[in-house]
């Protein structure tokens, strides 16, 4: 249903904005917000009347709050990341642009946090955890996203591991720590648009069409990441292992580990 109603807005929302003379940038933010809200109320619709509950992750009340420290948290992380570049002398800042250059960025990264957090985060990783528990639900999302990017063209052990860490752990455990998907929407959200549209870096799940700072960064590939980017380097698979042991034990403190359906019995 997610990814149905999501291809409806390509297709039938891009279809009537190209006729317009709008800019890209408008047309862009406008599916994106169009998609996402699309993603949410399915998500809300298919499992409020499949599962008879209220879907508390994407509660009205916690919604500023998550969405903030969510947010922070994703920038947070990527400035870090970006930070031990820096300190060692090897990242400059060339150019400062106009902040129409991260429109098209800004509408990736909404699309991006929403609708594959909504996939992973609410459908996947939930209904992993409802059945076999928390622990054997983070072991399954890491062994998805290993064999996700195992191929992936010019991955090395560093960047699977990185990637597999961040999208894998830190973002499940959040969920686990927090019980929003307000809070994974928007860190996925932040870190997406943080590293190509902010620092002017290379993401390798999005497209840098233009950015808030035009960088040069050089330096081995262990620090910068090389062609896969910043958060695939070695001081963002330490900094995200350390995250996610935050958020576990966020989780324990707060006793919100599942011990999963099948092991009820």
């Amino acid at each position: 249903m997610v990814i149905g109603l999501v291809a409806l807005v390509e297709w039938a929302g891009r279809g009537l904005l190209d006729k317009t003379d709008w800019a890209d940038g408008t047309k862009n933010i406008i599916i994106a917000v169009l998609e996402s809200a699309l993603a949410i109320s399915g998500y809300i619709f298919l499992y409020s009347n499949y599962e008879k509950r209220k879907i508390t992750e994407f509660s009205a009340t916690g919604f500023i709050k998550n969405s903030v420290a969510g947010f922070s948290t994703g920038l947070l992380l990527q400035s870090l990341f970006v930070l031990v570049i820096a300190l060692g002398s090897r990242y400059w800042i060339s150019a400062t642009n106009p902040f129409e250059n991260v429109i098209n960025g800004l509408a990736n990264a909404l699309t991006a946090g929403f609708v594959a957090e909504i996939i992973f985060r609410g459908i996947v990783f939930r209904l992993l955890e409802e059945a076999l528990g928390s622990m054997i639900a983070l072991l399954c999302m890491l062994v998805l996203f290993i064999i996700a990017h195992w191929n992936v063209e010019g991955a090395d052990f560093i960047s699977i591991s990185a990637t597999s860490v961040q999208a894998g752990l830190v973002l499940s455990a959040a969920y686990m720590a927090t019980r929003s998907l307000w809070f994974t929407i928007f860190l996925h959200f932040a870190w997406d648009f943080a590293e190509p549209s902010i620092f002017g870096a290379i993401n390798p799940g999005t497209s840098n069409n233009g950015s808030l700072f035009s960088s040069i960064i050089t330096g081995p590939r262990l620090l910068t990441g090389g062609p896969m980017g910043p958060q695939n380097s070695l001081q963002a698979l330490i900094i995200c292992l350390l995250t996610t042991v935050i958020f576990l034990w966020i989780a324990l403190r707060k006793s919100k580990f599942v011990q999963g359906n099948l092991f009820k019995h």
